[in-house]
């Protein structure tokens, strides 16, 4: 009885084997072996990139460059001034173009530099020319003449991820070239620099002083962002760091070579930000877009049929996220180029191809009062924001910053610099300025 209980039990336990036993894989084994095989190390591929990513090292202009008295021996001697020192300071760059030794860095790694080298992974060194700078978007292209450089291939920045693995390459505290590795932290960031064009990648990898200017690389070797700021306040690092899509990197590009500046574009809207309690009120599913506030006159815009109240989702069939995102298509446009505008009005879909125009950062120049000479005036988003002030100017002594937000004169509002030029214009006597600076509101007058 228990000899027949234990045979049974015995081919039992032997049926379980030979179901667990793995039989033969006939073609997943071979397809598993050979994509494994084709995938390659980090190591790899960071030996092919590293060589365009390039030292930047600065030497800014002394005083005496910008004032001649300073170079007068005895007016030092009378004054007492002490010996005038360049300051010398160190960043990032990339090579994008190796046949035409086009580099792309920061505008504020640049920024009044009176010598640029550039010093390769080889140990060559050059002295760079500044092609064109662009303060807004922090950007900036070098030009060196050398022979067998090696380039970056270009990615698409619009089809990274969160969660992307990025690795970041630069020249941190002068130490030669170091590679951090991280993830995509978040897409579209913005809110850092109000007056500028900002649609930063966050990433966690490290991106440290020196790394300015930077390569921010796919695990695949192609170039997706320049590394530019990160957020210390700590003063250290703690992996909160920003690049600038290569996309709008390569826009801006594109125009330092073709004009040495970046020649913005507008169609004459103001615009905000389509929230949830607006989609209700209009009555449309849309999650994401902008909301025309207004329509100038004469403008593109006007002249294509955008109303107050259109929501527009769309530019040349790519989705917008909101008036940010509008705003850095059509600022870095090609002015003259057309582009396709998609919109909502009565919750029907609409579409309408308009020109673009240059932007007028002047406009009404001619109009502007004596105590605000010396002002330049830009369109953002919906408001006017003070893009410069010339050092001592009238302007300036009458208490403008630059970054200063606009939003009325004399309480009438203003939405862009046209209509800052009209207000100004029938404003008699003083002038009363409603305006945003440091995320409080602030009222001038100016007389």
């Amino acid at each position: 009885m228990t000899t027949t209980r234990s045979s049974k039990y015995v081919g039992v336990f032997v049926a379980l084997v030979l179901v667990m036993v793995p039989g033969p894989l006939p073609a997943a084994q071979p397809q598993a072996a050979i994509s494994a095989g084709t995938q390659r190390s980090l190591a790899d591929v960071l030996e092919e990139v590293t060589p365009a990513v390039v030292n930047i090292a600065v030497r800014s202009r002394a005083p005496s460059e910008t004032n001649p008295l300073y170079n007068d021996p005895f007016f030092r001697r009378y004054f007492n001034l002490p010996e005038q020192k360049q300051r010398l300071s160190a960043g990032s760059g990339v090579i994008v173009d190796a046949e035409n030794g086009y580099i792309l860095t920061n505008h504020h790694v640049v920024a009044d530099a009176g010598e640029i080298a550039v010093t390769l992974k080889d140990r060559r060194r050059f002295t760079a020319e500044l092609v064109g700078s662009d303060e807004a978007t922090d950007i900036a292209l070098l030009k060196i003449e050398a022979e067998k450089l090696k380039a970056l291939p270009l990615g698409d920045s619009s089809a990274l991820r969160v969660g992307d693995s990025v690795v970041a390459i630069g020249n941190p505290f002068g130490l030669g070239q170091t590679v951090t590795s991280g993830i995509v932290s978040a897409l579209g960031r913005g809110g850092i620099n109000v007056e500028g064009y900002e649609d930063f990648i966050q990433t966690d990898a490290s991106i440290n002083p020196g790394n300015s200017g930077g390569a921010l690389v796919t695990a695949d070797g192609r170039l997706v962002g320049v590394n530019t700021a990160i957020i210390a306040p700590a003063g250290g690092n703690v992996g909160i760091g920003f690049a600038v899509p290569i996309a709008m990197a390569s826009a801006v590009m594109q125009q330092l070579i073709e004009h040495g500046e970046v020649r913005r574009g507008r169609i004459g809207i103001s615009i905000q930000d389509l929230t949830p309690d607006l989609a209700e009120a209009l009555k449309i599913e849309e999650t994401s877009g902008a909301v025309v506030g207004s329509v100038e006159q004469n403008s593109p815009a006007a002249s294509a049929g955008l109303q107050a109240g259109d929501v527009i989702v769309a530019v040349n069939n790519r989705k917008i996220t909101g008036s940010a995102d509008l705003r850095n298509r059509i600022g870095l446009a090609q002015v003259g180029s057309e582009v396709e505008i998609e919109y909502l009005r009565d919750q029907a879909r609409k579409s309408v191809t308009m020109r673009i125009e240059p932007a007028e950062a002047n406009a009404g120049a001619d109009a502007t009062p004596a105590p605000l000479q010396g002002a330049q005036f830009e369109d953002a988003a919906g408001n006017v924001v003070v893009s410069s002030i010339e050092e001592g100017s009238a302007a300036a002594r009458s208490g403008l910053r630059a970054g200063d937000v606009i939003v009325a004169v004399n309480r009438k509002p203003v939405a862009t610099v046209a209509e800052l030029a009209a207000a100004l214009k029938d404003a008699g006597g003083a002038i009363a300025l409603d305006l945003f600076r440091g995320g409080s509101k602030l009222f001038l007058v100016i007389g």
